[in-house]
């Protein structure tokens, strides 16, 4: 267990505290990275829980749940066009640039294999 938790302080304590907050507040699955990657490369994207599973190439009803999910915290918007709902990333300025600076921080290896691991404690 004090292995554990040496091993866990090694590979989060250095990183950047916002990073890491954005982490635990929107990213505790792979699914969600996914998402999150598909809002941040289409920024505009207003579409269907159907059209982003096709287009993230996930689960129908797993997405839904992620994406209702991140709508809950606040990073995406979900709107009821009668029967049908549709999702878009939150027009929130300061969230956007959170996303830009993970998605960013993602395409570093170093910070990748950091944040896969935190995703891996998370889901215990």
């Amino acid at each position: 267990m004090e292995q554990e938790n040496l091993t866990s302080r090694a590979y989060i304590g250095d990183m950047d505290p916002e990073l890491l907050d954005f982490l635990n507040r929107y990213v505790d699955s792979f699914v969600k990275w996914d998402l999150l990657r598909f809002f941040h490369n289409n920024p505009h994207t207003i579409d269907t829980v159907d059209n982003i599973a096709r287009y993230a190439g996930r689960n129908q009803e797993t997405v839904q749940q992620e994406l209702a999910d991140l709508a809950m915290r606040g990073l995406l918007e979900e709107t009821h066009m009668g029967s049908m709902v549709v999702y878009a990333l939150a027009a929130n300025p300061a969230i956007r640039e959170q996303l830009a600076r993970f998605i960013d921080a993602s395409d570093d290896r170093q910070f990748r294999v950091r944040a896969i691991y935190h995703v891996i404690k998370g889901s215990y």
